[in-house]
């Protein structure tokens, strides 16, 4: 058991709401900002319970921000904690926030979980986490659930605008204009999936080199000349696999 979940089972305080499978996904991705002077931003105060998780966790140094439509949050605060009151869809009061924090090295997503959300909330934050911090947004499974806006493969849903950051994140091999190398491809680690959790790490990264090292195994023999029905053949497969691949097809071979 985590130091997180022993926190959350033993706590008589603020309430905390989370399913039992997070902690161990937190304590995987975050546990390195322990004890250091790391910067928090939590959306979705609730009861304020997390925060004060986050508080005893991180330690001391930390500084952790809170955000949540419910105006009675703001009474939560205290030393180390400080809350935003509004909604988390408005884009203004998301850029005000920014302005007013030091750059967050973690992003909590936990606020009202529903697809304009999670998604503005993604959009306006992201570039403010530092470039080795992580981006956490929590109880995706919302986007499976109708009165959330959600729907299996529905578009506009967060879990598929999160299915194309996989896309970006391996743009370097594109073939295709339709996938540019941007600067989510230049910033971003990795990105995982876990139940109702997607966490992005970040990292600066250049395009990806391919080594080698050692000796070969086995002399390749040298290349044969195809005659000229082979080459032939070999033009019009090229030539079929890329109009399948413009169809959105799968190849034939």
């Amino acid at each position: 058991m985590t130091d997180l979940e022993k926190y959350f089972r033993a706590n008589e305080g603020r309430l905390i709401d989370k399913w039992a499978h997070y902690f161990d996904v937190y304590d995987r991705h975050l546990s390195r900002f322990r004890e250091k002077e790391v910067v928090i931003l939590e959306i979705g105060v609730y009861h304020g319970g997390s925060l004060r998780m986050w508080k005893e966790y991180f330690g001391d140094k930390a500084k952790i921000y809170g955000i949540d439509i419910d105006p009675r949050c703001k009474d939560l605060e205290e030393k180390g904690i400080e809350i935003f009151i509004g909604s988390q869809a408005d884009r203004e009061f998301l850029r005000k926030v920014k302005g007013s924090v030091p750059p967050i090295d973690i992003v909590i997503d936990d606020g009202g979980h529903r697809m304009i959300q999670q998604i503005t909330s993604f959009e306006e934050l992201f570039g403010a986490v530092k470039k080795d911090g992580v981006y956490l947004c929590e109880d995706v499974h919302t986007s499976y659930w109708l009165r959330y806006g959600g729907g299996h493969k529905r578009r506009g849903t967060f879990i598929e605008h999160c299915k194309n950051l996989i896309d970006r994140l391996n743009a370097w091999h594109s073939e295709e204009r339709s996938l540019p190398v941007d600067d989510f491809t230049r910033s971003v680690d990795s990105v995982h999936f876990y139940d109702s959790i997607v966490v992005i790490e970040k990292r600066e990264r250049g395009a990806p080199e391919a080594l080698q090292t050692g000796t070969p195994s086995f002399v390749d023999p040298p290349a044969m000349k195809l005659p000229a029905w082979r080459r032939l053949a070999s033009r019009g497969k090229w030539f079929a696999r890329r109009v399948l691949r413009w169809m959105g097809f799968p190849s034939l071979t």
